[in-house]
């Protein structure tokens, strides 16, 4: 499945929301947005939004219930795949997202192994989520963490 002209939109705000992240050298900037089948935006986030430790859809997932019936039919939009894996907190943004019923992920950029291996994409996938890369718009999310890219 490819992404639609209204993915991409949703992806540009998300990564317009990463802007927002206070930087760090040992995580990236990541915004997330949580739309609905209509496009209605029933929540946003980004890194380190309340603490220091929060990822992007971990904020976003944070401002709904995990039971809402809003999400059977919702799309996750992240700058950056959703981690599988982390050392901050123990549950991953993976995990965080298949304890709800949202059908499908739309990203731009793959994690890249900088601080650890992810999955998240693959362990979707194999859920039986919806995962859809947008990787023309990766791009930007590089420019935003170009503070640890240049290392």
């Amino acid at each position: 499945m490819n992404a639609t002209d209204p993915d991409r939109a949703q992806l540009r705000r998300a990564i317009e929301l990463a802007e927002h992240c206070p930087p760090s050298p040992t995580a990236f900037s990541v915004g997330a947005v949580i739309a609905d089948a209509d496009g209605t935006v029933l929540a946003t986030g980004h890194s380190r939004e309340t603490d220091p430790h929060d990822h992007a859809e971990e904020a976003a997932l944070a401002k709904l219930a995990a039971d809402d019936a809003r999400l059977t039919a919702a799309t996750l939009y992240s700058s950056l795949e959703p981690c599988s894996t982390r050392a901050s907190r123990p549950r991953s943004c993976t995990e965080l997202i298949l304890a709800t019923p949202i059908p499908r992920i739309v990203f731009a950029w793959r994690e890249p192994d900088l601080f650890v291996d992810c999955e998240g994409a693959e362990i979707l996938c194999a859920a039986g989520r919806e995962v859809i890369e947008v990787p023309e718009l990766a791009h930007l999310v590089r420019h935003t963490n170009a503070h640890l890219l240049q290392r």
